[in-house]
């Protein structure tokens, strides 16, 4: 699970913003009827569900496509050579392109608490440090500062965690993080983190790639069949055949997640649906169903192992070309689950409903005069009461995350060059 995170300089992101899903002391009637919004750990009570409102280009995608990034270095950097320049940006403004970026993740793994966290810059790894709490104490596992020295036992620092860790070092570039190349080098808890960034934290509906659709059991294909019946669809019968082994999960890019249903399944597999209507005729999954019903299927598929298995997943624009109601099933579906987490954003502003959510579940970002994303969260408004209107504040501009629109009659008419 996810306890915070913190990023700076990547994107629109100039200074440090804070996503908190440690929860706040909210003692109103609406918050305890809101029990299932959030579970208990180690006596701290952790939000189930943190969704983001803002205007169009306020950097709320920009959020997203930042912990993209960072959580796939970590996947992915052990491949990296000395020709590699990172995906990413940072701060185009204020010189803020010669300063490092930063990630910081506070999580738990098997019911130890960990901090992680790096810097870099376009080209090369900085800093890079893991800390956790085996006793409830913070314990140091490694620190590496790459601008202490030449040797490796200048940069980094151990303890007694990981075997042999100057081994590693030896074998880490400035261009790779420690941590990726230790799980490489078969080191058990690194191993660890790195299956917990790999398959835990889940970055987009569609970041399971091919092995979970070729993985599907009896079992869990008559699960993914009633949720989708609980969300109105009429499809009875699932049947998938296996046309080729692709070897390996497919992954998007993470940063723009340009992945597509058709890249994971064509050349690989063959689905075919069968409806209530007339349960003995096969629709060919890929071009005979609609594309809402293809993406829902993907979702659903992706969200039954998320909730199941207490995974995080990340999705930017939860609505995009999604039912206000199918919206809010997934959201129902993780007050449900019992340690799942879910971050999105959106701008469906029903889900601005303090009989909903939390004031401490819902952020807003906003871009400052200077080009940078700010983000806060409606709990920061201790003015704000629970007997207000929520959706009508936000509209009426009440916490600045809204675009400014001119368009009085007058306006539109010099725009379109009318008199």
């Amino acid at each position: 699970m996810v306890l915070e995170i913190r990023l700076s300089n990547f994107f629109s992101i100039k200074d440090e913003v804070v996503l908190d899903f440690r929860a706040a002391n909210i003692k109103s009637a609406n918050a305890k009827a809101l029990k299932n919004n959030l579970f208990e750990q180690d006596k701290t009570g952790i939000l189930k569900t943190l969704i983001i409102y803002g205007a169009n280009a306020s950097g709320k995608s920009n959020i997203i496509k930042a912990i993209r990034f960072c959580n796939a270095m970590v996947f992915e950097s052990h491949n990296h050579n000395e020709n590699t320049i990172y995906n990413f940006i940072p701060f185009k403004f204020e010189n803020y392109n010669n300063k490092p970026s930063t990630y910081f993740i506070r999580f738990v793994l098997g019911e130890i608490e960990y901090e992680y966290s790096f810097s870099l810059t376009r080209t090369s790894i900085i800093t890079e440090s893991l800390y956790y709490y085996p006793k409830g104490r913070i314990k140091e596992i490694f620190t590496r500062d790459e601008r202490k020295g030449k040797s490796k036992k200048e940069k980094y620092t151990f303890t007694d965690v990981i075997k042999r860790p100057f081994d590693v070092a030896e074998n880490t570039s400035d261009k790779t993080l420690y941590i990726s190349r230790a799980s490489q080098m078969d080191r058990d808890l690194a191993k660890e983190i790195f299956n917990y960034f790999n398959k835990t934290f889940i970055l987009n509906y569609l970041g399971f790639g091919i092995s979970a659709i070729e993985n599907i059991t009896n079992l869990n294909k008559q699960q993914l069949i009633d949720a989708l019946k609980i969300a109105d669809s009429d499809i009875e019968e699932v049947k998938i055949k296996v046309l080729k082994k692709s070897g390996k999960n497919i992954h998007a890019d993470l940063t723009s997640m340009t992945l597509k249903v058709e890249d994971v399944v064509q050349d690989h597999l063959q689905i075919k649906t069968y409806h209530k209507t007339n349960p003995g005729v096969a629709f060919d999954f890929l071009t005979e169903e609609s594309q809402g019903t293809i993406k829902l299927f993907f979702i659903m598929l992706t969200l039954l192992d998320v909730i199941k298995n207490n995974k995080v997943l990340l999705i930017d624009e939860i609505e995009e070309s999604l039912h206000p109601k199918i919206i809010e099933y997934i959201f129902n579906l993780f007050r449900a689950g019992e340690k799942a987490q879910l971050l999105c954003t959106t701008h469906n502003t029903q889900f601005l409903d303090l009989k909903k959510f939390r004031k401490d579940q819902i952020c807003f970002v906003n871009k400052s005069m200077t080009g940078a994303t700010d983000l806060y969260s409606l709990y920061d408004y201790s003015d704000f009461r629970d007997t207000m209107d929520l959706e009508k504040a936000y509209m009426q501009g009440r916490f600045d995350a809204i675009p400014i629109v001119n368009d009085s009659f007058d306006e539109l008419k010099s725009l379109l060059h009318e008199k």
